[in-house]
């Protein structure tokens, strides 16, 4: 993974995990109705997963980290289906699940072109009246310290409504927490 060693250990924490659990997850899906079909883009160490295996029927996670995705299937296989893939390339049929969701992972991937084809992927496999949601960090002094030798490119929440409607999607909303540094989108595909 594009993470340097401070940066997998904070990841791969129970304290992390909790922090997905306790404050991320409820602020990114609020008010987002999930379905029972659920694609997960790059669940990383599997904090979300671990939520949001509890909130739905079937839950897919695709995780470009081959390491990773053999962990998380170790882990959760029985619970979850788990895909070594690239999130911009996925292995899926068009129009297959209810809700695509993705959380603090875009940030990792190295180009806004790369982020674009996930985006685009993400409309191509869900179903119509699909939503795809998420949450990513912003930058912040501590934040570009967190990621020293690591990828790090955030979404300008400024560009991110455009780029999704480029995507394909409709009733696209981006916001902003600004007292953790976050920000959300939701967005359906009509």
């Amino acid at each position: 993974m594009p993470m340097n060693r401070a940066h997998r250990k904070l990841c791969s924490s129970e304290g992390w995990a909790q922090t997905t659990k306790d404050r991320i997850l409820p602020w990114a899906l609020e008010h987002v109705e999930l379905g029972a079909d659920v694609l997960e883009i790059g669940p990383g160490y599997g904090a979300n997963l671990r939520v949001l295996v509890e909130r739905v029927d079937h839950l897919t996670a695709a995780e470009i980290d081959a390491d990773s995705a053999r962990a998380l299937q170790s882990r959760w296989g029985d619970r979850a289906t788990v895909l070594h893939a690239d999130g911009a390339e996925l292995p899926l049929p068009d129009a297959s699940f209810d809700s695509v969701v993705c959380f603090t992972m875009l940030h990792h991937v190295p180009t806004a072109a790369h982020q674009d084809r996930i985006f685009a992927e993400a409309f191509r496999v869900l179903r119509p009246g699909g939503t795809f949601a998420g949450s990513d960090s912003r930058s912040s002094v501590r934040f570009r310290v967190l990621h020293f030798r690591d990828t790090m490119n955030t979404l300008d929440p400024a560009t991110l409504p455009a780029r999704l409607e480029r995507a394909g999607f409709t009733d696209v909303v981006v916001d902003l927490d600004q007292e953790s540094r976050r920000l959300r989108f939701r967005a359906r595909r009509a």
